[in-house]
């Protein structure tokens, strides 16, 4: 079928659905409706659809659009569930589960006939990680199943009838968000961070500015006067609860408090410009198990395979954590195993990056450019390891640096659930983290030059067949860690594993001879150096945009940008 899909982001629920169904022989196309609703109309009118899918829209469909063709609006609440903040009620009343709802649009809002719905567990995790996680599992699974039922032409859909008791749930204003800290108990606060993690965040006040906090971890062992400010450690802040404590990943300094970079960055960051300081409390990285406490990396070791786990707000990795990483990697490396695993316990991989640190910078270009350089180094080190086998575990998403992060690595194991975007152009970019000699490895020179220049999203499953990953996953974003150590204590114990590792060193040897990395890495930090340091670059204009949450270019995102002329 032709379908249609209408969202108000090209989001990671979007995405998926967009690869899901087009794996499956649907020709898929988008439109946002942040571009208006005139915009929506002209997809329609150009494209006349079989079908129209909403997987994510904050925005109500014109009416004549929903009037003349059947439109699935995608729905991330359980049957009577209706109201636009669905999942964050779900983690505000702690409902073990939860669910998605497929139906038919109409005049009230989430009142349509029922096309589908799939039920999911809510675990004790933030709502950006349930979204693109249980949540986009159960999402995926309902629409595949509402488009099967829509082509047969054989089903009715369930209208929501007394047998479907609805529950209306306004809008979770910060009201009801905001923290008591002197009387709220620890997984009170805990359970209101990890509800607005990504979005809104928590409205506070830090020393007389007012801030958004996104994300929230427990601490065990510091301790304070409800309120107080104790430590930061790897960017974060730790701040005292009536029993205990909370690590704050992100703050976001509100737009009317002035300040130039009202968005989402390391607490620490945005600590800086206040009349405070605090001292660092490192850990280890073998951290004990039994800690409860929150790192952004850590090393655990099981036999004879490594497991640097690492998991970063967003996926994006900044100069000081791709260091950090770096660090941390040739940690791993000085420990006697023969395995080495990458990766962090669900949600994403790598998006590469840091945007919003480099938006905040004196000089983004200067930043860019470090950023890039650490990156890189990281990526450098995993593909110069040649004394044991390297693996890149996704449990989550990965896009641009991430995914030539991962493909750095020996072996590619992806959960079934993730979308890899193996591309920069959207962003205005060239691309660097030797992505002209891994992607093409992998893949072959035509297919990597279609994957960077139609910059389309990418299932786990069509990543597979086209060679970027080398083992699908088909676990529950929770199963996928315990997956993963079984099938990384398989691959220790092979009986072969000391003659591939000697098999893999001499092919590095080859392809140095053959072709040094340096000259990979010179060549495409050339390309990447013209566009930092050129203020008319797009990727300048491009960075801000998606940082700062405007919109830009085409409502039809998977159009090729008016820029692009390669």
């Amino acid at each position: 079928m032709d379908i249609l899909l209408v969202a108000s982001a090209f989001n990671s629920l979007s995405q998926r659905v967009y690869a899901e169904l087009s794996d499956r022989g649907h020709r898929v196309d988008v439109v946002l409706d942040t571009h208006g609703p005139d915009a929506v109309r002209a997809a329609v009118r150009e494209l006349r659809p079989d079908l129209v899918v909403a997987p994510m829209l904050k925005t109500a469909l014109p009416e004549d659009v929903w009037r003349e063709r059947t439109c699935l609006i995608v729905h991330p609440g359980p049957p009577g569930d209706r109201g636009p903040s669905s999942l964050d009620w779900a983690i505000a009343e702690q409902a073990p589960s939860w669910g998605v709802t497929v139906l038919q649009a109409e005049a009230a809002m989430d009142a349509g006939d029922i096309w589908a719905s799939q039920s999911f567990p809510v675990p004790p995790v933030g709502k950006s990680d349930l979204y693109r996680n249980e949540a986009s599992d159960a999402a995926v699974a309902a629409v595949l199943l509402a488009v099967e039922r829509y082509a047969g032409a054989s089903y009715k859909p369930r209208p929501q009838t007394d047998a479907v008791p609805v529950v209306w749930r306004d809008f979770l204003r910060q009201e009801r968000r905001r923290i008591d800290w002197a009387n709220d108990s620890t997984d009170t606060v805990l359970r209101k961070l990890r509800g607005a993690d990504s979005q809104p965040g928590v409205l506070d006040e830090i020393l007389g500015h007012e801030v958004f906090l996104h994300g929230g971890h427990p601490e065990d062992r510091l301790r304070g006067r409800p309120g107080e400010l104790l430590a930061t450690r790897a960017g974060a802040v730790c701040r005292a609860t009536r029993d205990g404590a909370v690590w704050i990943p992100e703050l976001r300094p509100r737009k009317s408090s002035g300040d130039p970079a009202p968005f989402r960055r390391p607490a620490a960051s945005v600590l800086a410009s206040f009349p405070v300081t605090l001292p660092e409390a490192p850990v280890p990285l073998d951290l004990p198990a039994d800690r409860r406490t929150w790192t952004d990396i850590r090393y655990r070791q099981q036999g004879d395979v490594g497991f640097l786990d690492f998991s970063f707000p967003g996926g994006a990795m900044s100069t000081d954590q791709c260091r950090r990483l770096l660090a941390a990697y040739e940690y791993a490396l000085a420990r006697p195993t023969s395995v080495l695993v990458l990766g962090g316990a669900r949600d994403f991989f790598s998006n590469g990056i840091h945007l919003n640190v480099i938006e905040a910078a004196a000089d983004p270009a200067e930043e860019s450019w470090a950023n890039l350089n650490a990156m890189d180094d990281l990526v450098e080190a995993v593909l110069r390891t040649t004394d044991r086998l390297v693996v890149a575990a996704l449990a989550g998403n990965a896009a641009a640096g991430g995914v030539m992060l991962a493909l750095a690595a020996d072996q590619v194991w992806c959960r079934t659930g993730a979308v890899l975007n193996p591309h920069y152009r959207r962003m205005g970019l060239y691309g660097s983290e030797f992505w002209t000699y891994t992607l093409p490895r992998r893949v072959g020179d035509a297919t990597a030059r279609r994957l960077t220049a139609q910059a389309l999203p990418v299932s786990a499953a069509s990543a597979e067949w086209l060679g970027l990953v080398d083992r699908l996953v088909p676990a529950g974003a929770g199963e996928f860690t315990a997956e993963a150590e079984l099938l990384a204590a398989g691959l220790a114990a092979a009986p072969d594993l000391r003659q591939r590792i000697a098999a893999k060193a001499a092919a590095r040897r080859a392809d140095e001879q053959e072709r040094p990395l340096a000259d990979y890495r010179r060549d495409e930090l050339a390309r990447m150096h013209a566009i930092f340091f050129d203020p008319t670059a797009p990727y300048h204009a491009l960075r801000s945009a998606f940082v700062r949450k405007r919109p830009t270019g085409s409502p039809r995102p998977l159009a090729r940008p008016a820029w692009d002329t390669e």
